[in-house]
């Protein structure tokens, strides 16, 4: 008799488990339904206001003085001396154009800081364009609402004179490394007028 009844049942019970795959396959590769944007561009600050403040990890490039645009991606910048040493100064002098790069990273410990986490400037970077990198940084905290921006200064070029006319003071104080700390604590900088024409050079 159970011999009888097995057939019966087994090829039910082998449909609801291949339809159960199949439906575990399909919601893992988000077929059906739009697949999450690992890499999104932002090119006007009060255009992409909730991406920026959704999106932990991005790089600011700035041309000739002007904001560029600022690419979003799903893992945080890591600066290692080799490469510093080694890439960044190599792209230094041999990539022409007034060009900025300034990474960023949102600490997922710690949500209500940004870390200025590396700069690259191309050979004939002006302080105009540094300076902007740095006041889309200021934007993009205002955003955020963070509470300050931190970073390391591993560039021995950039005095404390520097970093205090930019608004930073040291932090933390190191034999082997150099933190500084910007504080907002909801109050934020003025906002910069700029240019809304895009740059030249891209």
């Amino acid at each position: 008799m159970a011999e009888d009844v097995w057939p019966a049942v087994r090829e039910p019970l082998r449909m609801i488990v291949r339809s159960s795959c199949q439906a575990r396959l399909l919601e893992w590769l988000h077929v059906g339904r739009a697949a999450p944007r690992w890499f999104e561009t932002v090119y006007e600050l009060s255009a992409g206001i909730e991406v920026l403040k959704r999106r932990a990890y991005g790089v600011i490039e700035v041309v000739e003085g002007r904001l560029w645009r600022i690419r979003l991606r799903p893992f945080p910048k890591i600066a290692s001396v080799p490469g510093i040493l080694l890439f960044g100064a190599w792209r230094h002098a041999h990539c022409p154009g007034d060009r900025c790069l300034l990474y960023y990273n949102q600490p997922r410990r710690f949500p209500q800081f940004l870390v200025l986490k590396y700069v690259v400037s191309h050979k004939h970077t002006q302080y105009r364009t540094l300076r902007c990198a740095l006041e889309v940084l200021d934007e993009i905290a205002r955003i955020k609402q963070s509470d300050a921006l931190l970073c390391d200064v591993a560039n021995w070029r950039v005095t404390p004179a520097m970093m205090a006319r930019w608004g930073w003071v040291p932090h933390c104080p190191s034999v082997w490394h150099r933190h500084c700390i910007k504080r907002f604590y909801g109050q934020y900088p003025s906002r910069p007028k700029r240019e809304s024409s895009r740059p030249s050079g891209v």
